[in-house]
């Protein structure tokens, strides 16, 4: 029996609707296959605010204090102040400028002593005239010879009138050539609060502020000569003998320097550095107690101030190395938990407080340990890091992309 025309058609249509079954499925498999699929949403949740304990500096009741952690070069971070920030008169503590504005004109390379200074008749009659006026006062010998390093020190260590003029006559000329020298370095160094009008600090016009002593401070300990003096306790020089440091603290919780000042004026002052532990660090400090009434007071002030400052210090811990942090989803399923690649602490002042700020890229599928963002904590305060601190996002884990049923089985996603 031939096949009749129906049949025809019907084959026809069958070969037809395989044909076009056959097209589809060669396009779509490798297009569903191979198409590109929907991210993976990441979550990150806010973090709450981590904040530090704030610490209430014990300053003296009389008289006008400050603290700061130095940077050196003049560079300070102030901590607190107390009292008046008028220029005040600051006795002795004026030996440091002398000091600082004699060793810019006549520098001492490090590890040196400098030039040798011969002392005279005139600086034997600089003697008794600083006798007659009751200033403090130190020997010298005519045809003694001295370094300008051992001039310095009897200077700062004995606190001695007599040897801060022939420091200034050696290197400027006369004392009128010196304060003119001074009254430069003290503009150009932004110290526009201090003023000297003699070499040691014993006329009452001779002031300053906290304000400026502590950046005074922080360059007398930076200078690699001057730092080193005003941390000794006693030395021997030629002739004199053993030379003792005025400052009586010096290596009393880590107090190594800076230069004490004592008039009827000023009351007893002391501009002080001191080195102190904080955590695994140690920080250089550098404060200023004016106007105590007596040195003992000007000790307990001196100390409450400083171990007040020390206990401020903080350190945060912000994260640690595997903290999840949040997660990625995909649509079909597969999850991945997004972990800090690193640890971060940050060592604070009295009250700080820190934001962190996450973002995760976009991605579908990825390795662990594939870095996939930046986790950022910034901290508002008084810091000895940055103000900004990073840290890498990680997967903890595999994030699988999609099998080849879903891709198949989701044709519009």
């Amino acid at each position: 029996m031939s096949p009749t025309r129906a049949h025809y058609r019907r084959r026809r249509i069958v070969v037809g609707s395989l044909v076009v079954i056959v097209a589809l499925l060669g396009t779509y498999l490798p297009v569903a296959l191979l198409a590109p699929v929907p991210a993976a949403t990441a979550v990150i949740p806010d973090a709450p605010a981590v904040s530090s304990t704030p610490v209430t500096l014990t300053t003296p009741g009389t008289g006008a204090s400050a603290i700061a952690i130095a940077a050196g070069g003049g560079e300070v971070t102030a901590l607190g102040t107390s009292g008046p920030a008028d220029p005040l008169p600051i006795a002795s503590i004026a030996k440091s400028v002398t000091a600082l504005v004699v060793l810019d004109a006549k520098p001492i390379p490090e590890g040196g002593d400098g030039p040798e200074i011969t002392i005279t008749d005139a600086d034997a009659a600089i003697l008794q005239a600083t006798i007659a006026v009751g200033g403090s006062w130190a020997s010298v010998y005519p045809g003694q010879v001295l370094s300008e390093r051992q001039v310095i020190e009897i200077m700062m260590l004995e606190s001695a009138n007599n040897y801060s003029v022939t420091l200034t006559d050696w290197a400027f000329g006369s004392t009128a050539a010196y304060l003119a020298a001074a009254t430069s370095w003290l503009a150009d160094h932004g110290l526009t609060d201090t003023s000297v009008v003699d070499t040691s600090g014993l006329d009452p016009g001779s002031r300053s502020s906290t304000r400026d002593l502590l950046a005074i401070a922080s360059m007398v300990v930076a200078d690699p000569v001057l730092g080193t003096i005003v941390g000794t306790a006693s030395d021997q020089v030629p002739q004199l003998g053993e030379i003792e440091n005025t400052n009586t603290l010096i290596g009393t919780s880590g107090i190594d320097g800076v230069k004490t000042g004592t008039t009827d004026e000023a009351g007893f002052c002391l501009l002080f550095s001191a080195e102190v532990a904080v955590g695994e660090q140690t920080v250089q400090l550098v404060g200023v107690v004016l106007g105590a009434t007596g040195e003992d007071e000007l000790h307990a002030a001196v100390l409450a101030l400083l171990q007040s400052a020390q206990s401020g210090f903080q350190t945060l811990p912000l994260v640690s190395a595997g903290d999840v942090l949040g997660s990625y989803t995909t649509p079909w399923g597969a999850t991945a938990d997004i972990v800090a690649g690193g640890s971060l602490s940050e060592t604070v002042w009295s009250q700080a407080d820190v934001a962190r700020e996450a973002e995760a890229q976009t991605l579908s599928s990825g390795a662990s340990g594939t870095e996939v963002g930046t986790a950022r904590y910034t901290v508002t305060g008084t810091t000895l890091g940055g103000s900004e601190l990073t840290v890498p996002l990680t997967l903890s884990g595999e994030l699988d992309g999609p099998d080849a049923w879903w891709r198949l089985t989701h044709p519009f996603r």
